[in-house]
């Protein structure tokens, strides 16, 4: 029997109505569409950063990625984020069929998933731990944005990670590489920047993680916060999706958005950084 993951955030996170969802999604997508550079290319897009707070705190930021792809259609989108909350297994996904938010059901592509976790238990890795009404909001506010922002119905290839070991997130994204197709499929991490910094100490710390992104050098976004000089809640998204999007072509990454949360608030004392940032074959 078809199950389906209702949503946790819908009426917190972001508005339950779907029209009021829904226009203010479009809202975002249409403002961040006239700051894109006239000769964009969306065909040249293999994945996506973006950040992943509420509507309110992110959503403008969040909209400068996905409008690098509006109007594309894809089969499968491959959303990698980090899993928030304590669990036992480094490598996660969703149990459900479908995944539904207040803009319709997005159907879960278990093929594809049972395919990902067979390659990584070949190569010694762990698999994926199939998790059932999972809190996590770093997928979903992802999701919300694909549904509007896409010209079709697509797949989703949910993957929630709880592991910053190089070797398994490597596989990971050599795995990804194995199964999504540029132009056919597009990859998308979701994170957030630096959490709860003054914001001089946020914008410092934010570009030289974007610093090392735009490098296309996963190895550096993953050493940063041990290093002290950047931090990314999703950072190991971030790197798995680096690693992916490299072998499929990706030679460049451009910043489409930066902001933080003291930009929306004006509180300017405890801020949290939001990234956009396209990579392109």
């Amino acid at each position: 029997m078809a199950t389906v993951r209702p949503s946790p955030l819908a009426g917190t996170w972001y508005p339950a109505d779907p029209a009021t969802l829904a226009s203010w999604i479009d809202r975002l997508l249409a403002d961040a569409q006239a700051d894109l550079p006239r000769d964009w290319d969306p065909s040249r897009v293999v994945a996506l950063i973006a950040p992943h707070a509420g509507l309110r705190y992110s959503g403008p930021v969040a909209a400068r990625a996905y409008a690098a792809v509006t109007g594309q259609s894809y089969e499968r989108v491959a959303v990698v984020g980090p899993m928030h909350h304590l669990v036992r297994a480094p490598l996660l996904t969703t149990a459900h069929d479908a995944w539904e938010t207040p803009l319709g059901l997005v159907p879960v592509d278990q093929a594809t998933l049972d395919q990902i976790d067979f390659a990584l238990r070949a190569r010694g890795l762990p698999g994926l731990a199939r998790v059932a009404n999972d809190p996590e909001h770093s997928l979903e506010m992802e999701v919300i944005f694909l549904q509007r922002a896409l010209a079709g119905p697509f797949r989703l290839v949910p993957l929630m990670l709880a592991t910053v070991a190089p070797g398994v997130l490597q596989g990971l994204g050599h795995v990804l590489a194995d199964h999504m197709r540029p132009g056919t499929d597009l990859l998308v991490a979701s994170s957030d920047l630096s959490h709860y910094y003054p914001q001089d100490v946020a914008n410092a710390l934010d570009a030289e993680m974007l610093r090392r992104i735009l490098s296309l050098d996963p190895m550096a976004v993953l050493q940063a916060e041990e290093e002290g000089k950047g931090f990314a809640c999703g950072r190991a998204a971030i790197a798995t999706v680096l690693w992916a999007a490299k072998a499929l072509g990706a030679r460049e990454a451009v910043l489409l958005g930066y902001a933080t949360s003291g930009d929306v608030t004006g509180d300017y004392q405890q801020v949290v950084g939001y990234p956009a940032v396209a990579l392109l074959r």
